[in-house]
């Protein structure tokens, strides 16, 4: 059975929205990472995943442009947003940063309107926990994605079980998830990402200071090709599968 989702009213829509474009003025460089090896801030994080972007880039759930000034403006830039409140505020991001070769759809990430093979780079940014549909979400990916296309992710994910954390997101997950669009704080995303069928995930874990969703995940999945030789011709060609 597919799972519901609870219907967001237009208001709710709007106020969360207007929220998350004032949450655009944050500085990224203030948000700490605990336990990770390799950066000290959400804005470090950023930059060093987003800076070799090219090509067309999807962005599913960009939310109020978030994400937007830490791109290249030479990008084809793809975002894919099911709140139409949070248009304006994208195409008013997208102009301030130099991003001039963007489209903007409205949709879902579990059923993207996106051409097979298509896609350079997919990214996601707190979005998969509020997807509808996880598995179904991560196989659409590796359906736009090219050959060796990557999907970038950060993510607030489940705490440890039996952690007090955990415990917490588990009571509060009914509550959450109404009043922030269907946030599940306590979805064990790292776990569904390595069984879905990419070629090759790599992540790594750490906190950050906010209750309910500190722990975190950020990485890299490649799409799965399977290269199939023709011995009559002696030519090879990929059949690409997630």
């Amino acid at each position: 059975m597919t799972p519901h989702r609870q219907i967001t009213p237009d208001w709710l829509k709007r106020l969360f929205a207007w929220g998350m474009a004032k949450a655009n003025t944050a500085d990224n460089s203030a948000i700490k990472l605990q336990g990770c090896n390799s950066y000290e801030t959400m804005a470090q994080l950023k930059q060093a995943f987003f800076a070799d972007l090219k090509g067309r880039v999807l962005e599913i759930g960009p939310g109020a442009g978030a994400n937007l000034s830490y791109y290249p403006t030479d990008i084809q830039w793809i975002g894919i947003e099911p709140n139409p409140f949070m248009h304006s505020y994208l195409k008013q991001e997208a102009e301030r940063f130099g991003l001039h070769n963007i489209e903007l759809r409205l949709g879902s990430a579990e059923r993207l309107e996106i051409e097979d093979n298509s896609i350079d780079v997919v990214v996601s940014t707190h979005v998969l926990c509020s997807v509808t549909d996880l598995v179904t979400t991560l196989r659409e990916i590796g359906r736009v994605l090219k050959p060796d296309g990557r999907f970038l992710f950060i993510e607030h994910v489940a705490a440890e079980c039996g952690t007090w954390t955990r415990r917490i997101q588990d009571g509060i997950e009914p509550v959450w998830k109404t009043i922030f669009d269907n946030c599940h704080p306590n979805r064990e995303t790292g776990e569904i990402l390595e069984n879905v069928g990419f070629e090759s995930i790599d992540y790594q874990q750490f906190n950050l200071s906010f209750p309910i969703v500190s722990p975190h995940i950020a990485g890299v999945a490649r799409k799965k090709t399977v290269e199939i030789v023709e011995q009559d011709s002696k030519s090879s060609f990929n059949t690409q599968i997630v």
